[in-house]
């Protein structure tokens, strides 16, 4: 199987996932809306190695057959910044974690969050229209960058975490920013040529708003 077919697989799986996961109310916008899920979805995958790809497929699959759905524990764990009284009532309903996962995953997020600050830096207009990076930042009605990927390789089985660290400590390696290669893709899908292009016409377009 190659990268795409892996990719292909993975956001099959996932979107299945995400599109029932419960949700107070009922479905979120963003859970009927498979063309953004597949953009932001498929920019981040395109990054990863074909190893951690093909490990994190079979933690979907595995997952799919024992009736788990990781979307769901995902945003669940998410709640321990954003929600922590409605958290408390629902940890002991997460599956536990392998007690080699919680370090490998602050480091991770340590090379991660001085990328996305180097790429806020270097594209504000365009960050600023995502999520605020720390977990410091979060609320009730947002949650950062740093809950939400602490979320998610909270649910990467340890043999998948363990290839995606390595694929992180790659780019580190040589001088490349993973994060600024996810936002590239994920721009170009919308239609821009760069990030310097996508970040100058957002510029652009608030300062035409400013000047209304």
């Amino acid at each position: 199987m190659n990268k795409n077919d892996l990719i292909d697989k993975i956001i099959a799986v996932e979107w299945k996932m995400f599109h029932s996961v419960p949700n107070v109310g009922g479905p979120a916008a963003c859970q009927n809306d498979p063309q953004t899920f597949d953009i932001m979805r498929r920019s981040q995958a395109l990054s990863w190695s074909e190893k951690t790809l093909a490990s994190y497929l079979q933690d979907l699959m595995e997952a799919e057959k024992s009736g788990r759905n990781l979307m769901t524990e995902k945003y669940a764990r998410m709640m321990a910044s954003t929600h922590p009284e409605e958290y408390v009532k629902i940890m002991d309903h997460l599956p536990p974690l392998n007690p080699e996962i919680p370090e490998l995953i602050e480091k991770i997020i340590k090379i991660v969050l001085n990328w996305e600050e180097e790429l806020a830096a270097q594209y504000p207009f365009v960050c600023q229209r995502g999520r605020p990076i720390h977990s410091y930042e979060d609320n009730e009605f947002v949650t950062s960058l740093e809950t939400y990927l602490r979320g998610e390789l909270s649910t990467f089985s340890l043999k998948t975490l363990k290839s995606y660290l390595e694929d992180v400590l790659q780019y580190l390696a040589e001088n490349k920013n993973m994060s600024k290669v996810i936002l590239e893709e994920t721009v170009k899908r919308y239609g821009f040529d760069s990030l310097e292009e996508a970040n100058e016409k957002i510029k652009s377009s608030r300062l035409n708003q400013q000047l209304r």
